[in-house]
């Protein structure tokens, strides 16, 4: 119960991003251009691994399904974003903003199990490529994607239903452009400590054990490759993984700017920028890094385009 001094929380004030000045329709502008593109890429790459047959592979499924995680994740947050600018600000009830981390938390998270499922796939087909077809079959692709997102969605409402029985008294503003998890724990009037201890716990699992998984698969793959003797061999076998490990080192790489370095209140705004990375830069290039460097998202493309241009000249 809140003190007699205090009343309870019932809506959050969010800041957004308060030093645009006459900036502010621009960053609105680039911003919307670069959600465009998020969701123009990722149904792209959606719609192609769908329906294009050579895609219609391991590596592509489970690709799909990232770019499913990246396209919510962006819907979940950037739309919000763009109208806390335009509004200099916006006011959300509690339900709201918990819905909204709920929500987030998920499509944020997923990633980190999606790709170290796509990492044991390159590691079967690299090290293993005599027994790949045994082991990676449709069906055992459905178990693995099943198991990514019910393991996270369980952990996410976890979390969420101890978030749910915290207390908001007073403060009510949030520095920031989204209901993210540690200023609503910072608000928070209650004891956080064993919230915090279980957050701390379960990251280790959903995130640290992802990435130390795709670590030891990419030492296999690397000793592989180190022992092909033809430099021709060693380079077709790096290209058939390249694209899946430009992504593991940008989604991590911005994981770790982000919620790992130690932010410096003192520099909010730099914080708030660099929310940014997670939330916009990384769906943002995984669309890119597949369509530019494989080689087979490419042919896909190549044959919409040309089976548009067929039905544009048949009109």
């Amino acid at each position: 119960m809140c003190g007699k001094n205090k009343t309870k929380v019932t809506e959050f004030h969010l800041l957004g991003f308060c030093n645009l000045n006459n900036f502010r329709i621009l960053f609105f502008i680039v911003l919307l251009v670069i959600y465009t593109v998020i969701v123009v890429g990722n149904l792209l790459i959606i719609l192609l691994v769908s329906f294009i047959d050579h895609l219609q592979i391991p590596m592509f499924y489970f690709l799909k399904h990232l770019a499913v995680a990246d396209l919510l994740l962006t819907t979940t947050v950037v739309p919000f974003m763009l109208d806390i600018i335009l509004k200099e600000g916006a006011v959300i009830s509690v339900i709201v903003c918990l819905f909204q981390l709920f929500c987030f938390g998920i499509f944020v998270t997923i990633p980190c199990s999606l790709l170290a499922v796509m990492s044991y796939d390159r590691y079967l087909a690299i090290c293993n490529p005599l027994h790949y077809t045994f082991l990676m079959n449709p069906k055992r692709c459905v178990q693995l994607i099943f198991v990514s997102w019910s393991s996270v969605v369980i952990v996410v409402s976890i979390e969420m239903v101890s978030i749910s029985q915290f207390e908001f008294c007073g403060l009510n503003t949030i520095d920031h452009f989204v209901c993210d998890l540690h200023p609503i724990v910072e608000l928070s009037s209650s004891d956080t400590s064993v919230f915090i201890m279980e957050d701390f716990i379960f990251s280790i699992i959903i995130v640290l054990c992802p990435f130390a998984f795709i670590i030891m698969t990419y030492i296999y793959i690397f000793i592989i490759i180190v022992n092909i003797s033809s430099s021709t061999g060693r380079k077709k076998v790096f290209s058939t993984c390249s694209s899946h490990l430009t992504t593991v080192c940008t989604y991590y790489g911005t994981l770790i700017t982000v919620y790992i370095i130690p932010s410096d209140n003192s520099h909010s705004d730099v914080n708030l920028y660099l929310s940014l990375l997670y939330f916009v830069v990384t769906p943002f290039m995984n669309p890119i890094i597949y369509s530019l460097k494989n080689p087979e998202i490419k042919r896909a493309m190549k044959k919409v385009v040309k089976r548009t241009r067929i039905i544009m000249r048949g009109q």
